[in-house]
């Protein structure tokens, strides 16, 4: 029988300076110890642990029905907080000081054994934590996670306050525009046969907003995608979306280099630099082989095209006489490169369209391999030193086209900087990625697509090329980037109706087409619209990134798996027949 109660404390707020007090905390039985005469009780609720003591000379009832407590049991203990002796202080707990010897004691629920310990270091499958997601919450490392998370985001919604922006909510149901991935379709029972779209993100919306007025806005926000999961992406994620109007690029990453500030400040004391680096597009591409690249650590890409032409390897000198171009990473701490790991490392590279991977090893008498025989000694030695490679390190090269190089070279360099542990845990390296290119070209369908999305207005100094060379075109976009994960990217947008039927025209979007997809949009513009530009925070990850996980799943409280399933409820799950019928849908169509 329950008996009621009010708790007076927290477990893990308990200290010296509460001595003598009498108390009353709720929460799970974490460890159970019978000593005999008396029983121990760890207590845990969300702040922490404290030590709880059963003593029959105390209280009796309390101490027989603490006789029948057992893991994950919950409780509420009323009791005297009492300065544990000196030899018996535990330093592991900030509550290590003091215990709780109990006077009353209710068992308000018993439980069932968990099928994993409820431990930071859990041997557990993600599967089996994510079916019991319920238990798996309970662990001190998962609630420190969503601690930060709401300490994060009370400080942007603060952090905007401050600013004057409005936050303002968009529609969860919408029509379906190309936006780059699939949507989210939800069928209309009252237009039957027509669908709405969960939004991929409110960019259309937040424009419009700014058409209507309303300056500065800002939205925590969920948004859908339905494409392929990865440690850094869910089918549903929360996105910190920012727009503002009459405004220059500059504003908008002052903006955003504060809300980091406040992030970093308000949820780990920790204070950033700002202003943050900068790098343009086409820099991080050549330095480091990715839009995102990450700063922690050096093995850059060095391009040795005009000393490979030189050479007699025939792989080498293909590549650049077709147009591509060959790049080395020089890569110190390997101890032993087997043929076994040459070849892991060469069906790794080939994942990203190389068709293989070349080496030199740097010894004392200069690089070596089986390659080496095809280069004169000039030439290995401009190698070496245009890579500035050392003695031990190894020099791996990719020739193809440079899209392939990059993307393998790029994607190398970090695989085996973490499998050297050449990356320092606790560094943080934000960089603003700049001047994006506006198209590129996609070869499949012979056709321009936008880099970002066809709101994205040019450089003012690069208009002309529109007309001219449109993929040299550069964007008024930019990406922020923290470790090597992009956790955010916003552009200017459009704000001309011409500009932007002109993209359109560009893009191959017709102008029947155009008024299906964004008539809404281009009716906006036509009433006088403000220059505007914002930016879009993936704000899952930037928690992923404050509390050091390794996925987005962490400090989401129910995430999907990597199956896009919901573990714990088993959606998507069939529905009944009545339901699809009032919908007008069938699913039998092979």
């Amino acid at each position: 029988m329950t008996v009621p109660y009010k708790r007076t404390h927290y477990c893990g707020e308990l200290r010296i300076e509460h001595s003598n007090r009498t108390v009353t905390l709720a929460g799970w039985v974490h460890r159970r110890r019978d000593h005999g005469n008396l029983i121990f009780i760890d207590l845990r609720d969300r702040t922490g642990l404290v030590q709880v003591v059963f003593n029959p000379q105390v209280d009796s009832a309390a101490h027989e029905l603490a006789q029948r407590l057992r893991t994950e049991f919950v409780i509420a203990v009323t009791g005297a907080v009492s300065a544990r002796p000196k030899e018996a202080i535990n330093e592991k707990l900030v509550t290590g000081e003091i215990e709780v010897f109990a006077h009353k004691l209710d068992l308000l629920s018993q439980a069932e054994t968990p099928p994993f310990v409820l431990e930071d270091e859990v041997d557990a499958s993600e599967d089996v934590r994510l079916k019991y997601r319920y238990l798996d919450l309970r662990r001190p490392s998962l609630q420190r996670n969503f601690v930060i998370r709401h300490k994060a985001m009370m400080a942007v919604r603060n952090y905007f306050d401050r600013l004057g922006f409005l936050e303002i909510e968009t529609p969860f149901l919408t029509k379906s525009t190309p936006e780059g991935a699939r949507d989210f379709l939800v069928p209309s029972r009252l237009s039957r046969g027509e669908f709405y779209a969960l939004p991929q993100s409110p960019q259309l919306f937040k424009q419009i907003l700014m058409v209507g007025g309303m300056d500065k806005y800002f939205q925590i926000v969920k948004c859908f995608r339905d494409e392929d999961l990865r440690a850094d992406r869910q089918l549903e994620f929360t996105q910190i979306d920012v727009e503002m109007s009459f405004i220059t690029r500059e504003d908008i990453i002052a903006v955003t280099e504060g809300m980091m500030k406040e992030i970093y400040r308000a949820a780990l004391g920790i204070e950033i630099q700002t202003p943050l680096p900068r790098l343009p597009y086409a820099e991080a591409m050549s330095r480091f082989g990715k839009d995102a690249p990450d700063l922690r650590f050096g093995i850059e890409l060095k391009d040795v095209s005009d000393l490979a032409a030189k050479s007699e390897f025939k792989v080498f000198k293909s590549a650049v006489e077709s147009g591509g171009c060959v790049k080395a990473i020089s890569v110190p701490g390997i101890k032993e490169f087997t043929r076994k790991r040459q070849d892991e490392l060469a069906e790794y590279v080939k994942v990203f369209g190389a068709k293989g991977l070349a080496w030199l090893h740097h010894t004392g008498e200069g690089l070596t391999s089986p390659i080496a025989k095809f280069f004169d000694q000039g030439t290995l030695n401009a190698i070496a030193e245009r890579v500035g490679s050392q003695v031990g390190d190894y020099v791996m090269f990719v020739a193809d086209k440079p899209k392939i190089v990059y993307d393998a070279l790029g994607n190398l360099r970090v695989r085996l900087a973490r499998e050297l542990g050449l990356i320092p845990a606790d560094k943080l390296a934000f960089t603003w990625v700049l001047d994006f290119p506006l198209l590129h070209y996609n070869e499949e369908e012979k056709r321009l697509e936008s880099e970002h999305h066809p709101f994205t207005s040019p450089l003012p100094e690069d208009l002309p090329l529109l007309d001219t060379d449109p993929l040299k075109v550069r964007a008024q976009a930019y990406d922020l980037v923290l470790n090597g994960t992009e956790i955010g990217g916003g552009s200017i947008r459009i704000h001309d109706s011409q500009l932007q039927q002109k993209i359109f025209m560009l893009l191959n979007i017709g102008e029947v087409e155009a008024r299906e997809k964004f008539g809404f949009l281009l009716d906006a513009l036509s009433y006088g619209a403000p220059p505007h530009g914002g930016i879009a925070m993936g704000f899952d990850r930037v928690v992923m990134l404050l509390c050091g996980a390794s996925s987005i799943r962490e400090v989401i409280a129910f995430p999907k798996t990597q199956k896009g399933v919901c573990a714990m409820t088993g959606a998507p799950a069939p529905v009944d027949a009545r339901q699809l019928k009032e919908l007008g849908i069938k699913t039998d169509l092979g």
